[in-house]
């Protein structure tokens, strides 16, 4: 990965809708060889998804949870049957399994309200096997938020 691929991810994670023509001009290449440098990211996996990013405040969904999730056993299938479940709770929008705290998962969901997260957090995670406890955190204020990963630390291996 050389300057020039670093500068295509750059772009790209900030304006994903940028057309070929610009970023080519943006990174100082024509289009056909900017085009083959995307497709190769593509292809070697660094770019995974093309997505739109959409306001959740926008769309009624204004109450942000933390969840930490801890389970009764430390045992493969519990936790296979968990992620499973998690999955299908499209209010769930990221799930870590995680280490270092009194917790087995730690979950990010987004409703509009309290009484829908009540509705989720008793009728849905609590009745997942093996969920044997639940700590819940709001927040209150979105300080800052990026789905754009830090590219400085990359070396090059061609310039």
């Amino acid at each position: 990965m050389d300057r020039l691929d670093r500068k295509i991810l750059q772009l790209l994670q900030q304006d994903g809708s940028i057309s070929n023509q610009e970023l080519a001009d943006k990174i100082g290449l024509t289009a056909a060889p900017c085009s083959r440098r995307v497709r190769q990211l593509e292809e070697s996996g660094i770019i995974v998804q093309h997505t739109v990013k959409l306001s959740a405040s926008r769309l009624n969904l204004k109450q942000i949870v933390l969840l930490w999730v801890s389970m009764d056993k430390h045992i493969t299938e519990r936790f296979e049957v968990f992620e499973e479940a998690i999955q299908a709770i499209p209010e769930v929008i990221e799930c870590y399994l995680i280490a270092g705290n009194n917790a087995d998962y730690q979950l990010k969901i987004v409703v509009p309200d309290l009484e829908r997260y009540h509705n989720i957090l008793l009728g849905k995670i609590t009745r997942i096997p093996g969920v044997s406890g639940v700590q819940s955190s709001f927040v209150l204020k979105k300080v800052f938020e990026t789905t754009a990963l830090p590219l400085n630390y990359l070396s090059e291996s061609t310039d």
